[in-house]
């Protein structure tokens, strides 16, 4: 592999996985901006921005992994940061909504 060009078992995967998690961003946008009150608001943008962030991070990884020819595993702790990051914050920021509400 002359750095130029993916084989297609690893760019089809990769461009599916950042199209699906294109799609799941879109889908948390939408329900952000749909569902009404803060509970039930909260849901949608938490699962798109973990699953969709994943999605992208997966490709990345198959990407790089690729092109440098030996297993990229740094990409990992990014991973492991935003799907454990976001829904730690949501349920955070949940807690102190049923907090003010009292």
């Amino acid at each position: 592999m002359n750095g130029t060009e993916l084989s297609p078992w690893i760019a089809l995967p990769a461009a599916a996985l950042l199209i699906t998690g294109g799609l799941l961003g879109l889908l948390g946008a939408l329900g952000l901006l749909r569902l009404s009150g803060f509970y039930a608001r909260i849901h949608a943008p938490t699962l798109g921005n973990t699953l969709g962030a994943g999605c992208v991070l997966i490709a990345s990884i198959l990407v790089s992994s690729a092109i440098a020819e030996r297993p990229v595993v740094h990409e990992v702790l990014i991973t492991l940061c935003v799907i454990l990051s976001s829904p730690v914050t949501a349920m955070l920021l949940m807690r102190a909504a049923i907090y003010r509400d009292r």
